[in-house]
This record gives C-alpha cells, structure tokens and sequence, in this order.
C-alpha cells in the first residue's frame, strides 16, 4: 500500500481528493482543508468500538467493527468511485493515526480497483506539521489601524496590487470585536482556523513579505496560533490613520440593513467596557437607527482598546501613514511604496 509523508500528502493533494475516514464529529471538529469525510465509523459507533477495545482488547474491538461496517462497504466503493472521476482512480484516505480505519479502507479500495494512498501518521502527524509550520521565520507586515478603517479592504486591494496577504478575519469568519459576527458565517473551530491559516502560510513564497491585519491573540472565538501571534507583535506595523469622521460612515455603510436585534445583542455585550450611561445612549441610538450615532460612541472604546495594544509594542516598529479618505486601492499603493522605502532603509517618521 502506497503511503506518503505530510509534505508529499499535501502535494498530491493539490490534485487528488482526500477522504478522511474519521468520525463525524472527528471531521466536525477540524480537518484537512478540502477533505471528505466518509466515516467508517459514526460517532455512536466509534464510542462503543473504543469501549469494546478498553474492556475486552483488540480482537473484540475488531470484530465488533467488522460489523458495523460490513454493511457499508458498497456505498464507501461507491461514494470513493465518484471522488475519483476525474482523477483516475487515485485517492488519499486518513484516520487519527494512519491506523487500522485507514489501512482497512484503502485495502477496500484497492481490492475494488481504485488506487488509494494513505498519510502516513495520519491527521496526527498532519496536526504536527501544522503547528510546526509557524514558528518558521517569515517576512511579516502588519496593517494596523483603528476600527472603521477598512483594513480588510485594504488588505484585499495589496492582494489586487500583487502583494501576499492572509486574511486572518476571513478564515475566522469574524472581524475582530463584538459586532464581528454579524453578517458572517459560523465560525470554525480554533484547530480548524489553524489549518486554514497553515493552507494560506505553505501556499506563499517564502521569500516575499506577506502582510496580515494587526489582530487581537483571538478572533472571535479563534485563536491565533502562538508562534504566528509572536512573531506578528515582533513584525513592523504600518498604522494607517484614517479620520473618525470617515470610519464612521464606513461603519454605517457595512452594519445598515443588517438584523437590528444583533446589533443590541453586540452592544450589550459590551455594556461594561462602554459604561452604563453610554451603553444607554448606543441603545437609544439603535432605537431611533441612529447609526453614526452608535458608531461614534462605541469607536471611543474600540480607539482606546486599539490604543493601548498598539502601545505595548515595540515603538521603533510602529509606522503611522496618514490617510484622508477612504480609498482602500489608493492606500494599498501608499502602503506599498512604504514597504519598498522601509526595505530599502528610507523610511523616515
């Protein structure tokens, strides 16, 4: 049987389907991204397997597994047949550990004439490789900035103009603060947005900056992993410094039309860093859909939060550019034309 490395697994599977035998709730929980679950198990049959194991040893837990899956076994030819359409046949399966549930499927598989190759170490070794990934020295630069600025866009404008970025927030499905959720998908798990961050990281040139978003330890309810987040707070920051007037009308912009009841929801969310009386004049806002309102009084928590973050950096890495308007193509080539100039030793404060 065919097994590969992580590195030579995550080649092949550029081009080849990935089927991941775990469990539902192994998959639900994270995964390769881009993999297929087809369990060998479900999750009530995983349970009383591994309990089968514990209280009577292997040869029971077996046989007990042989059951479960013996009716399944045409419909897992089936549904691998169809993955591997356009592929020829050829198929990459994982479990936990590159054990038993892997080597079982792929012999079913090769027995019915497909052409499986198993990760050897399985999602374990995967994960491995994931959080080693990231303490590798990279050439980072943050775009900082106060809410309402539009880094995001701006960000998506250094992409258009030929720069690597990651998108720490899109992978997260979250902006950052209490508000962040709104409009967004569900948000992946921790594990999870860390494969989808260790994706982007093994896809860019390791010889070119990559710039992300000045980001909190966590996004939402995601974590950054820590060797990313070191080095992050150790990378230079250009702090783009747009006027309040202009984020709030980007604010108003991005939050008007979405569900009312989320936006009290955020707002009392933060109640006690807002204080009382101005979490009462938000929600007064809110009710007259005041909305710049509402803006400019939550962004004097959010500019002092942001504030003092920035302040427990190391200064002589903190680049103020200011920006008039809100031209996201327009400052992503003064960013740019930054990064050259500080490469190049020219930058001046």
């Amino acid at each position: 049987m065919t097994q590969f490395p992580v590195d030579e697994f995550l080649k092949q599977a550029e081009t080849l389907p990935v089927i991941d035998v775990r469990s539902p709730g192994e998959f639900a929980r994270a995964h390769v991204p881009g993999a297929v679950n087809i369990p060998l198990f479900d999750n009530d049959e995983r349970a009383k397997v591994g309990t089968r194991y514990k209280q009577a040893g292997k040869d029971h837990a077996v046989l007990m597994g042989l059951e479960f899956v013996g009716p399944k076994l045409a419909d897992f030819v089936r549904q691998a047949r169809r993955l591997s359409h356009g592929s020829g046949g050829q198929v990459l399966v994982h479990c936990w550990r590159g054990g038993m549930r892997s080597g079982s499927f792929a012999w079913l598989l090769q027995t019915a004439g497909l052409s499986p190759a198993i990760l050897t170490g399985g999602y374990k070794a995967y994960r491995n490789v994931v959080l080693a990934a990231f303490t590798e020295p990279r050439n980072l630069l943050i775009l900082g900035g106060k809410t309402g600025s539009g880094k995001t866009d701006i960000l998506h404008q250094l992409a258009a103009q030929g720069e690597q970025i990651i998108d720490l927030e899109g992978l997260a499905n979250h902006k950052g603060s209490s508000y962040g959720a709104i409009g967004q998908l569900p948000q992946p798990s921790s594990e999870q947005f860390e494969n989808l961050i260790f994706q982007e990281w093994q896809r860019l040139d390791r010889n070119r900056t990559i710039w992300l978003e000045d980001e909190s330890r966590n996004v939402g309810s995601c974590f950054v992993p820590m060797p990313l987040w070191h080095q992050m707070r150790a990378a230079p920051v250009a702090v783009v410094d747009v006027p309040k007037v202009v984020r709030v009308e980007r604010l108003v912009r991005e939050y008007t039309g979405i569900d009312h009841e989320l936006l009290i929801e955020a707002t009392e969310r933060i109640r006690k860093r807002l204080g009382g009386q101005i979490t009462q004049q938000a929600l007064d806002a809110l009710a007259q859909q005041n909305y710049a309102i509402v803006a400019d009084l939550t962004l004097d928590y959010y500019d002092k939060a942001y504030l003092y973050g920035l302040s427990q950096r190391n200064q002589a890495n903190v680049f103020p550019l200011e920006i008039l308007e809100d031209n996201p193509a327009q400052t992503a080539e003064q960013l740019i034309n930054w990064a050259n100039a500080y490469a190049a030793n020219e930058v001046l404060r």
